[in-house]
């Protein structure tokens, strides 16, 4: 089992490590990280690969061993994505269109709540930048997008960039997600629709 240090990385890099590491020690990994979106991020890659993690907190972060067959430890570089059918609707601001930022505001709430009427719905939506802004407590959109999550749709807010408006604390509907995840996602989609 090889030992990686990430302490001190920003998001996707923590992921890319423990990547790599995985590829080259497949017995096992420890990745040392940071608290917060790195140990969240690295957790959630490794479970989704079907691998164990096991997390100790230490002195100065968290020390993360993850071991395991998994179900596609380590991806041959060779082979193209795969795609999955899904149709993903990616989010990267709170304001629909260009203009006038108040009537981009209502434009995308009345179009967020509007998903619910339709008869086709996306499979997944990311929220990037300033689009995690409508995931968060208080935001208009909080009633619909969480009906959306009842009826299956998978919502997923960047943590760099819930980080970064310091709202990280306030998600109030989804999960979190980082680089790593959004590029798989949206490279293994079969249609990708971007607001």
């Amino acid at each position: 089992m090889i030992t990686i240090n990430c302490r001190g990385q920003a998001c996707p890099a923590p992921v890319i490590a423990t990547k790599r590491a995985l590829e080259t020690s497949p017995s096992g990994v420890c990745v040392l990280v940071d608290n917060g979106a790195p140990r969240e991020n690295v957790t959630r890659f490794a479970q989704t690969r079907g691998l164990q993690v096991t997390e100790t907190a230490d002195g100065s972060g968290w020390s993360l061993v993850i071991h395991g067959s998994g179900r596609q430890t380590v991806a041959s570089p060779t082979l193209p994505v795969q795609t999955t059918g899904e149709r993903i609707l990616l989010v990267t601001s709170d304001r629909l269109g260009e203009g006038d930022d108040e009537l981009g505001r209502l434009l995308m709430r009345n179009f967020i709540h509007t998903l619910l009427e339709t008869v086709e719905r996306p499979d997944r939506i990311l929220f990037l930048n300033s689009g995690v802004l409508l995931t968060v407590q208080g935001a208009e959109t909080i009633e619909a997008l969480s009906a959306l999550a009842d009826l299956g749709v998978d919502l997923a807010s960047c943590g760099v960039c819930l980080d970064f408006y310091k709202k990280k604390d306030q998600l109030a509907v989804g999960k979190t997600t980082n680089m790593f995840s959004t590029a798989e996602q949206l490279l293994g989609a079969a249609s990708v629709v971007r607001l």
